[in-house]
């Protein structure tokens, strides 16, 4: 039997959202991680389920706490991801978390606040500082987005083990041919939101990018200035914004098996941050951003909230399911790929993660 499980971080714990495959019935477990800040959620699917939350606390700081029986029971890992002491940089909170390839079952990244890139190789008994990123000739040009200054994003490129991407705000998109080793800045075609004149490449403030598994050169991204998309890896951006009511917003997912397909969900303006005149809607292409299409129909209207670039999700059913989480505490799905949404009856603390999963009970 399967069932789809929508894990929800927010500023005050994490929250597991039950439902069946139709996703007509939803049950909601929680809080877990109580009184910690959830950052993120992210499954380790090449061995028995494995969740790790990058969560913070005023008092304890940033950590991560991992659970293998579906978030029943957590342990805080002994280990984290920190700078050297006297490095110029300190932990402020765990942004992203990625597991490594098939072929490297124990391997682990984690993006951090102040912006940096970590790996462990022992599933995180152990964190070693990528220093070609963490060090990077640019790094005194880097400068925080509103967010902070943060390595929110990590792709790794799935035919092709020595290259990968991080997107850092407010400083742009960054590639690895070498394993990590070295790292390019890639903002050709991106606008600079906070121009530096050391470095006038720095400061495309990324706030989300995702990679076609099936092209790995086509890879798009929700910037603080346009929507883009780049064919050649991240050498060249372009805009992609036919039809959207604003270059402005922060989640981007794409369809599990069509790299064409992309969710947005655009806000108002950098100095709002909220719904377009208070119309909460999803805007989807199906031809790798060539148009946009308003996909609305159940969300509200007077709504003001905002979604933050962690804060949606998608699962791997046929049709698949689209969810995502508001500012305001309110989580909304899509079980037809966007044509229809509901909300999911919880009232939740602010939102900042929205992971979803198939598990399979069989």
């Amino acid at each position: 039997m399967q069932e789809v499980l929508v894990m929800v971080g927010t500023q005050k714990g994490a929250f597991f959202l039950w439902s069946d495959p139709d996703r007509r019935e939803w049950r909601v477990e929680g809080p877990h991680l109580k009184g910690w800040e959830v950052t993120c959620l992210e499954v380790d699917s090449r061995r028995e389920p494995t969740i790790y939350g990058g969560v913070g606390h005023y008092v304890y700081g940033a950590t991560i706490q991992r659970s293998t029986d579906l978030g029943a029971t957590w342990t805080q890992l002994e280990s984290r991801p920190a700078y050297a002491e006297g490095a110029n940089a300190k932990l402020n909170r765990i942004w992203a978390i990625e597991p490594g390839r098939p072929d490297e079952p124990d391997t682990l990244y984690a993006g951090v606040d102040e912006a940096g890139l970590f790996r462990s190789t022992d599933l995180a008994e152990s964190w070693q500082s990528l220093d070609g990123l963490n060090q990077h000739s640019t790094r005194s040009a880097w400068g925080p987005g509103a967010g902070g200054l943060c390595c929110h994003t990590i792709i790794l490129d799935p035919d092709n083990s020595k290259r990968m991407w991080v997107g850092i705000s407010a400083v742009g998109a960054f590639r690895s041919d070498d394993g990590g080793a070295t790292w390019q800045l890639r903002n050709e075609g991106l606008e600079i939101a906070a121009p530096s004149e050391e470095h006038p490449e720095v400061g495309s403030c990324v706030h989300k990018m995702v990679i076609d598994p099936k092209q790995p050169n086509l890879l798009y991204q929700q910037n603080h200035k346009g929507v883009f998309r780049t064919t050649d890896g991240g050498d060249t951006w372009h805009r992609i914004e036919n039809g959207l009511p604003s270059r402005f917003g922060f989640p981007m997912v794409m369809h599990p098996r069509d790299g064409r397909s992309l969710y947005i969900i655009p806000q108002e303006s950098d100095e709002y941050r909220m719904a377009i005149d208070g119309q909460l809607a999803v805007y989807r292409t199906r031809d790798a951003g060539d148009s946009w299409t308003a996909c609305n129909n159940g969300l509200p209207s007077g709504c003001y909230q905002g979604v933050l670039r962690n804060a949606m999700g998608v699962d791997v059913l046929d049709p698949c399911g689209i969810y995502f989480g508001t500012t305001g505490g309110q989580v909304y799905f899509s079980a037809d790929e966007g044509d229809s949404w509901q909300a999911i009856p919880c009232q939740l603390p602010r939102i900042g993660s929205v992971t979803a999963m198939v598990v399979d009970r069989s």
